[in-house]
């Protein structure tokens, strides 16, 4: 019956199945001498200016030159202002300011959007130790029926990474090292007190893996019923039904999975340790491929990617960080290692799905 009914539709042979469209990218800016490792972008809609922040950890304290950057639509540097030895994580823009994820003083921060290095920062709100320090342990089914219990340990220092606004200018943020998400009610306006509210501290919040940061990037589907989370260690996707239920594994095996964002339909991952950008449908499949790595440039720069942090769009085009952070202490097996100028590059949007 069943080659009857194949053969009604004219072929026994199931048809061939499109796969993920495959995007190069392309420079776009290269940061000034000496600043390294871009993570968080931003961009404003009404200009199209660009915000580049940068997660430099180096050690010893004194020779880190953590920066946020302001460049115009086209890649013009227009104005740079200091952080000095505090790393930065997450930016959003909002309202005329541009909202700033401190991981180093474990701070939520805001600037004027069109700063210039005299610009003072204000501090919005402040993150603690939670109490305790991270989720409960986490039980993994194993195939025979057994179960693994993963136990997470933690110093207690707070880790913002990740961050987004909902409409009503709720900021919702990560804390990759604790495992939780915060709620910063009408964030906009609620400074200089602003209360930082747990509203998830689960298990799949935090990691055991080799790269240490457990939550990450955050972004909501198009009408805020739900909202996604990047967890990097674990390379996964999760989704948790808004106001605060209860999550779930959308996406596995996202090996980095770091900045994240909800755009024409697809959820865009910067994958950190795979070298690509993928665009993900609402199932979690992947339906776009940007970028690989492709070495090291004459200028010392990354060609393609290279530990993608982050990525907004800007109109047409999808600009992405290259992170570019060593990770382990060995000498020799990262290409990281050999990276002296740090860059940026975009990739031009595919049509929408119809």
């Amino acid at each position: 019956m069943a080659l009857a009914v194949f053969g009604a539709a004219g072929s026994a042979q199931a048809a061939d199945q499109e796969g993920p469209v495959r995007i190069k990218v392309q420079p776009f800016v290269t940061l000034p001498d000496n600043v390294r490792h871009p993570e968080g972008l931003a961009s404003n809609p009404a200009n199209r200016e660009i915000y580049v922040g940068t997660f430099d950890a180096r050690m010893p304290e004194s020779a880190r030159n953590n920066q946020l950057l302001r460049y115009s639509a086209d890649g013009r540097l227009l104005a740079q202002k200091s952080f000095g030895p505090t790393p930065l994580t997450g930016i959003e823009f909002a309202d005329g300011k541009l909202y700033i994820l401190n991981f180093g003083a474990s701070k939520l921060q805001r600037i004027d959007a069109a700063f210039t290095s005299a610009t003072p920062v204000e501090d919005v709100a402040v993150f603690t130790a939670l109490v305790p320090p991270t989720p409960l342990p986490r039980p993994v089914a194993n195939p025979e029926g057994s179960k693994d219990i993963i136990t997470f340990g933690s110093s207690g220092f707070p880790a913002p990474n990740g961050m987004v606004f909902d409409k009503a200018r709720n900021l919702y943020v990560s804390d990759s090292f604790q495992g939780a998400i915060y709620r910063i009610e009408r964030a906009t306006s609620c400074a200089p007190s602003c209360a930082v509210v747990p509203i998830s501290r689960d298990p799949l919040l935090a990691t055991a893996g080799t790269l240490p940061f457990g939550a990450n990037g955050l972004a909501f589907n198009a009408d805020e019923s739900l909202l996604y989370v990047n967890n990097a260690g674990d390379g996964r996707l999760l989704r948790m039904p808004m106001p605060a239920g209860p999550l779930g594994i959308v996406a596995e095996s996202v090996h980095g999975a770091d900045g994240l964002m909800f755009h024409r339909g697809l959820m865009w991952i910067a994958s950190n340790q795979a070298d690509v950008v993928l665009g993900l449908d609402e199932k979690g499949r992947t339906v776009v491929r940007a970028g690989e790595f492709d070495g090291i440039g004459s200028d010392g720069a990354p060609r393609g990617l290279l530990f993608p942090a982050s990525t907004v769009a800007q109109g047409d085009w999808m600009i992405v960080s290259n992170l570019a952070l060593p990770l382990t202490p060995a000498e020799g097996d990262e290409w990281e290692e050999k990276v002296t100028r740090w860059n940026l590059v975009r990739f031009k949007l595919p049509a929408p799905a119809r």
